[in-house]
């Protein structure tokens, strides 16, 4: 009897892989883990400065499939990609374990951002038999806190905020257990071993479910609560109480500025907005930005929401504490950021009860450090797609890639208004949360904190500082003090090689960058620049007739101003709605020049139409005139719109002008409606913009057109001129992952530095 040859053993091979990218925070390694398991291999994974390395021993075909399934299956959070991957000797394992971090080496970290709530994590914090029922901070490898709760990297356990909380038996055993979705999840934490809800006021105080109790029942009575989420305060009242609205605008100084609406989910926001795909979409993202959206005649929210505008910025729950509150509730709730007007967000409890003590009927905190504040970011849907106005929670910090490596690491500081900071080195730029404008206190010492903070997190020292050109700004003031080379990047080029960045297919560009005021090569104000050409090589070809501002930084909150400037530019001496009834020494001042800065800026014409339009004459928020005026002209949808032509006329520098006089006189017309006026405004501007356009495609065939800065936040504007250029045949883009406005200057000072470089 035969009994036939035996089975060759099969070999066993060993590989090494380095994988670079998202790869902390996000429940990397314990998916490592399983994956190898379902291979049957053995061998190690670790953190090493971002980096993770995976050995893995076995069979030739079982390595080929895992190494396929580490970037094809990682977990949604994650991007990996293989940096490095090499046979090396097989070390004779037995089973697959996560080592211990290692802090050795080179850093390539790369720190994740917050992430809302996860559905698994949803159906526990819902189910009256799991043992995190109602439980406010619930969550796993794949949501919670991360930026916000980090305090060094590595990422784990010991380096968070999370570190004072010592986990339970049970929270242990889940940690510990390779085939649980809690497996080396770094936040952890259960009823019995983790932070807890305490309420404070109304002359009472509760911990626990009976924090959250009263809590509910001061926002039933009418009430302002502040409450301490993720990544700092909000404060919360109920969005139909046009009472308990105008409570919170009186107490916190805000008059008129939109507020953000906490919906209980989607089902509700559909009821009180018009909602697009592209809207939907961003709402229910892991990050749960803010989203303006359309409001519906009978959205049943207070009038005060957003008073003169017909959108409101609409969050769902993005914390287990969000959505009880809000399904608790069970309509919609006020939920603005909780900071005195101008400040950062406050974060923490002493603090948010000395600044929010006399606006908040009570406070909802917990014991969970919050490391770094971090504000909700906000989108705005336009030309089919989110475009972000600020990152904040869920979406910074944001990496971007260069398209070559820098000489040196840098910092760009930005800007003054709506702050934010890029640290970059070799091919990495790292853009971080919103900080805010830098005229008050606490947001000047956040500034500094965080570009402290970045380099320290990503072990990379700046060697060269980046800011605006404007010489009074306190960015530019604090890079020249700061002892090293120091480099000023034009604001509107910054603008623009923010832009192009974005697009890199892109070879021939004509960008607007039209917003509120920059510093000009020639020392004036502009603001309503175009330029032909890339990144480094910027040639500015066209630009807004300028005229001088009366008051010169007033007029910025002061819509009257810029009215009365345009008008006495043009030879014109009409009434302003809203100005003083003397205007005659400013009128004076203005003939000599005196406090009269020369100004091109587009969002200064747009606070003259406000002005004139009779919609805004004084603002109590940036852009508050741009805003109504649009929203104006949103309402005479369908209303013929036969504005004057304006003309681009070649000034004595070259540069092309467009005159926008023949505006002024439609605009004062009080015979016909505002909505009216306000339409012809955007439509005149953006066949004007078509005009340019067609013009410099003559001059540079094949050119695709870049709309950037504040102005075209403008979704009415946008949208119009991207219509009229599809007719032409040329292309046109806007800005997609890096906030338009001025959230955008400090990674359009890196790119532009990078591309302008000599060494």
């Amino acid at each position: 009897m035969s009994t036939g040859a035996a089975a060759a053993p099969v070999p066993v091979r060993a590989r090494r892989w380095v994988l670079e990218g998202r790869v902390q925070g996000v429940g990397f390694r314990p998916f490592v883990h399983r994956l190898a398991a379902r291979h049957g291999l053995a061998g190690w994974v670790q953190n090493r400065l971002g980096r993770v390395v995976v050995h893995a021993e076995g069979p030739p075909a079982a390595l080929a499939r895992f190494g396929e399934a580490l970037v094809r299956e990682a977990p949604p959070l994650a991007c990996p990609r293989i940096a490095e991957s090499a046979e090396v000797p097989p070390r004779g394992m037995a089973g697959f374990r996560i080592l211990a971090s290692a802090s050795d080496g080179e850093a390539r970290v790369h720190l994740p951002p917050d992430r809302s709530v996860c559905e698994a994590c949803l159906r526990e914090l819902e189910d009256p038999h799991d043992r995190r029922h109602r439980y406010p901070f619930v969550n796993c490898t794949q949501c919670g806190p991360r930026y916000t709760i980090i305090e060094s990297l590595p990422y784990d356990r010991a380096r968070t905020s999370m570190a004072r909380f010592a986990l339970c038996a049970d929270c242990a055993r889940e940690y510990a257990d390779p085939g649980d979705r809690r497996f080396h999840a770094e936040p952890l934490a259960c009823p019995r071993c983790g932070p807890r809800l305490r309420w404070r006021g109304a002359g009472r105080a509760a911990e626990g479910e009976g924090a959250l109790a009263a809590a509910l029942a001061c926002l039933r009575a009418g009430g302002i609560v502040a409450v301490r989420g993720v990544g700092g305060y909000h404060l919360l009242c109920n969005a139909r109480s046009d009472a308990a609205v105008a409570r919170l605008r009186a107490r916190k100084r805000r008059p008129a500025k939109p507020l953000a609406v906490l919906f209980p989910d989607l089902a509700a926001v559909r009821r009180a907005a018009r909602l697009d795909g592209a809207a939907a979409e961003a709402l229910a993202d892991p990050a749960r930005p803010i989203v303006l959206v359309p409001l519906r005649p009978d959205a049943g929210l207070a009038a005060g929401i957003a008073p003169g505008l017909g959108e409101v910025g609409a969050l769902l729950p993005y914390s287990p504490l969000h959505h009880l509150l809000a399904r608790g509730f069970g309509a919609p709730l006020v939920a603005t950021s909780g900071n005195v007007s101008g400040d950062p967000v406050v974060t923490d409890p002493e603090e948010a009860e000395a600044l929010l003590g006399g606006v908040a009927d009570g406070f909802l905190h917990h014991d969970r450090p919050i490391v770094r504040p971090a504000d909700d970011p906000v989108l705005r849907p336009s030309a089919g797609a989110p475009r972000p106005l600020r990152l904040g929670r869920g979406t910074a910090p944001l990496e971007l890639e260069l398209p070559r490596a820098l000489p040196e690491p840098v910092l760009a500081t930005g800007g003054h208004m709506k702050a934010t900071i890029v640290l970059a080195w070799e091919r990495r730029a790292v853009v971080s949360p919103h900080v805010g404008d830098l005229e008050a206190p606490r947001a000047r010492a956040l500034f500094e904190r965080l570009a402290a903070d970045l380099q320290r997190l990503y072990g990379v020292r700046a060697r060269r500082l980046l800011h605006d050109a404007h010489p009074d700004y306190f960015t530019t003031r604090w890079a020249r003090a700061a002892g090293l080379p120091a480099r000023a990047v034009q604001h509107h080029r910054a603008h623009a090689s923010a832009l192009a960045a974005e697009h890199p297919d892109v070879e021939r560009w004509l960008v607007l960058a039209w917003d509120g005021v920059g510093y000009g090569d020639d020392g004036t104000l502009w603001g309503g620049e175009a330029f032909l050409g890339r990144p480094g090589a910027w040639r500015r070809v066209a630009s807004l007739r300028p005229f001088r501002l009366p008051g010169g930084a007033r007029a910025a909150r002061e819509p009257w101003r810029s009215a009365l400037g345009v008008l006495w530019e043009a030879g014109l001496e009409r009434p302003v709605p809203g100005a003083p009834a003397d205007v005659g020494l400013l009128r004076a001042a203005w003939a000599r020049g005196r406090n009269a800065p020369l100004t091109s800026a587009a969002g200064r014409l747009f606070d003259a139409a406000a002005a004139l339009t009779g919609l805004c004459a004084a603002a109590s928020y940036e852009g508050e005139g741009p805003m109504r005026l649009e929203a104006a002209a949103a309402r005479a949808a369908g209303t013929p719109a036969e504005p004057p032509a304006l003309a681009w006329r070649p000034g004595r520098d070259g540069i092309l002008r467009l005159d926008w006089a023949p505006l002024l006189p439609a605009l004062a017309d009080g015979g016909r409606a505002p909505e009216a006026r306000a339409a012809a405004f955007h439509e005149a501007l953006a066949r004007a913009v078509a005009a340019l356009a067609a013009r410099m495609a003559r001059e540079a065939p094949g050119l695709t057109v870049g709309l950037c800065g504040g102005v075209f936040q403008n979704r009415l504007l946008a949208e119009r001129c991207l219509a009229l250029l599809a007719e032409r045949g040329i292309g046109v883009r806007l800005p997609l992952r890096v906030p338009g406005n001025d959230g955008g200057l400090a990674s359009g000072q890196v790119v532009e530095a990078l591309h302008a470089w000599t060494v």
